[in-house]
C-alpha cells in the first residue's frame, strides 16, 4: 500500500468519524432548538400577517430565513465531511492504478484530504459571519482544491487506460 493510499484510507476514515460526531453533536445538543426556532419564526409571522401586523410579519421571516440560513449549512458540513470520506476511501483503494508516479500521486491524495477538510469547514464559518469574504474562499478554495485534485485523478486513470 503506498503512502498516497495510506492518506486517503486514514484520511478518509477520521474524516468520517470526524463529520460522524460532528452531526452527532449538532443532532443532540442544536438542531431541535434550531427547528422550533424557525417554527416560531413562522407561526409569529403568520399570526402578524393575519392581524396585519406586517413590519412585524416580515420581521419574523426575516429571523426564519437567517435560522435557515445557519440550519441548512449545518447540515451539509457534516453530510459534504462524511461524503467526502467515503469518496477518498474509495479513491484511496484504487489510486495506485492511475499513470502516476508516487510523488504525484502523494501530492494529488493530500490536495483531496485538504480540500475535503478546508470545503465545509468554510461552509461552517459562514454561519458564524454571514457574507464573510475570509469563509466564502476557504470554502471555495477547498472545493477548488477538491475539484483539481480529482481532475488530476480522472487524467491518471484515462492515461493508465490508454
Amino acid at each position: 500500500m503506498s503512502a498516497a493510499s495510506k492518506l486517503l484510507i486514514f484520511g478518509g476514515i477520521a474524516l468520517a468519524a470526524f463529520g460522524m460526531l460532528y452531526g452527532l453533536h449538532y443532532a443532540v445538543f442544536v438542531e431541535h432548538q434550531t427547528l422550533d426556532s424557525m417554527g416560531g419564526s413562522l407561526a409569529t409571522a403568520f399570526t402578524n400577517a393575519a392581524d396585519r401586523h406586517l413590519p412585524e410579519a416580515h420581521a419574523a421571516v426575516a429571523a426564519y430565513g437567517e435560522t435557515k440560513y445557519d440550519y441548512v449549512r449545518q447540515v451539509d458540513v457534516h453530510s459534504h465531511w462524511i461524503g467526502l470520506a467515503m469518496l477518498m476511501i474509495v479513491l484511496g483503494v484504487a489510486i495506485d492504478g492511475t499513470a502516476f508516479g508516487e510523488r504525484i500521486r502523494f501530492w494529488i491524495a493530500l490536495s483531496l484530504l485538504i480540500g475535503a477538510v478546508v470545503f465545509p469547514l468554510g461552509v461552517i464559518l459562514q454561519t458564524e459571519s454571514h457574507g464573510s469574504a475570509f469563509a466564502s474562499g476557504l470554502a471555495i478554495a477547498g472545493s477548488a482544491l477538491v475539484i483539481v485534485a480529482l481532475a488530476a485523478l480522472v487524467v491518471g486513470f484515462a492515461r493508465q487506460n490508454a
